[in-house]
């Protein structure tokens, strides 16, 4: 059995970033950048005003203020969108707007609200803290022939805005992957047959619906391809329905009961099987392979371990396909809040809800109930996964331990569990 360390690895190493593609810049948020990005334009592209006010020389307006004020001579009002037609000359004023050009010849806007305008055309200056302040230069931001982003950045709001701001209209992205899924077993059941399910006859299938949220978390789009039945017939034409898909998904039959199939089946295929097991618990019964350059991810069917799996292997392939180069969340230092134990010889993967102490501001853990693998709502109250190591089995409380925060933003290259 490989270490999860050794497992998610190899998996990522198994799958390449997705064939780019150009999008418009509306439909390319949360995608990564596959090409540089340079300039066309200075940014701004002239120097402009950071004020509603007036633009003027410092050497005018120096010692300027409410008992000895500066009055000067009006000679154009420049609005956003507009060009001076005028140089400012000594003693003289422009009236501008914020973003407005800075006339030739001023070298500060002093702000509105430190000017009366006076009725015979000129201006009176009360304050000289503005001299020489608050004009932006060109290219201040951006430089013509400069990188703005770099292959490989991922598109935010903010990413989005600089691109519009350089006038480039559409970018070269790596496309969101298919991801197709599916689990099997025939006590399994939609939603449609909820009188079966709250009879006891059937079991939900909330693994569907954790699945496609995660995907779409992780940024695939999701292919619902639903429930097999325990026959291979059944699996098979569900394997097949995927073939559209950049990765396929399935929950359940990976491990050796009776009606674990989904191997044999995709055996029969031509599936390179290259992960059977996985030293780790939950989700030891873990498949990976690769069935006509398709990778494929065999998670367990127990809810938690199909949540804990997913985020370790799946999610961290769907962002290795996107484009990124730091593919796995990182681990923080925690404290244990609580004593528990675990079996030994495996690594354990508890969870936890991680939280800032309110006496010493270090970020403590405990644990969201028992940690049953069938038991989601231990998931659903969680907000990390504690990493025990496989030599750890009596887990004193105040012993320090890695997490994994689900919500965390920050990545890292190499799996940190």
């Amino acid at each position: 059995m490989l270490t999860p360390t050794e497992a998610a690895r190899l998996i990522v190493e198994s799958c390449a970033p997705l064939a780019p593609e150009r999008r418009a810049l509306a439909a390319a948020l949360d995608l990564v950048l596959a090409e540089d990005v340079v300039s066309q334009v200075d940014l701004p592209p002239w120097d402009n005003s950071g004020m509603d006010g007036y633009a003027v020389r410092a050497a005018d307006i120096e010692g300027a203020s409410a008992a000895k004020p500066v009055s000067l001579r009006v000679i154009e009002t420049v609005h956003a969108g507009r060009f001076p037609k005028h140089a400012v000359g000594a003693g003289e004023a422009i009236r501008v707007a914020t973003g407005s050009p800075v006339p030739a010849g001023a070298d500060g806007v002093i702000r509105q609200e430190d000017t009366e305008a006076l009725p015979d055309g000129r201006v009176s200056i009360r304050n000289d803290r503005d001299a020489r302040r608050n004009v932006r230069p060109r290219g201040q931001d951006i430089r013509q022939g400069a990188s703005v982003l770099r292959a490989g950045t991922e598109l935010g709001p903010a990413q989005l805005g600089v691109l519009a701001s350089v006038a480039h209209a559409q970018a070269v992205v790596h496309r969101p992957p298919r991801v197709a899924f599916f689990g099997s077993g025939d006590e399994i059941a939609d939603l449609d047959h909820a009188e079966e399910i709250l009879a006891g006859k059937k079991i939900a299938s909330a693994n569907s619906y954790t699945i496609s949220g995660m995907v779409r978390r992780a940024g695939g789009i999701p292919v619902d391809l639903g429930i097999a039945r325990d026959t291979k017939e059944s699996l098979a034409e569900h394997v097949d329905r995927a073939r559209d898909a950049d990765l396929l998904v399935t929950t359940a039959g990976v491990s050796v009961g009776e009606h674990d199939l989904v191997r044999q089946v995709l055996r029969e295929r031509g599936c390179e099987m290259k992960v059977q097991r996985v030293r780790m618990r939950p989700g030891a019964p873990l498949g990976f392979g690769v069935l006509d350059g398709r990778p494929w991810i065999g998670l367990p069917g127990n809810p938690v371990s199909t949540m804990v799996t997913f985020e370790l292997f799946a999610r961290p392939a769907i962002r290795r396909m996107l484009g990124h180069a730091l593919p796995f969340r990182r681990a923080v230092r925690v404290r244990l809040g609580e004593p528990t134990t675990v079996e030994p010889s495996v690594r354990h993967f508890l969870r936890v809800v991680v939280a800032p102490d309110q006496r010493s501001g270090e970020l403590t853990a405990r644990l969201t109930g028992p940690q049953g693998s069938g038991i989601l709502t231990s998931m659903a109250r969680a907000n990390a996964l504690l990493i025990v190591p496989e030599d750890r089995h009596e887990l004193a409380a105040g012993a320090m331990f890695a997490a994994l925060l689900l919500d965390d933003h920050i990545h890292v290259a190499q799996p940190p569990f």
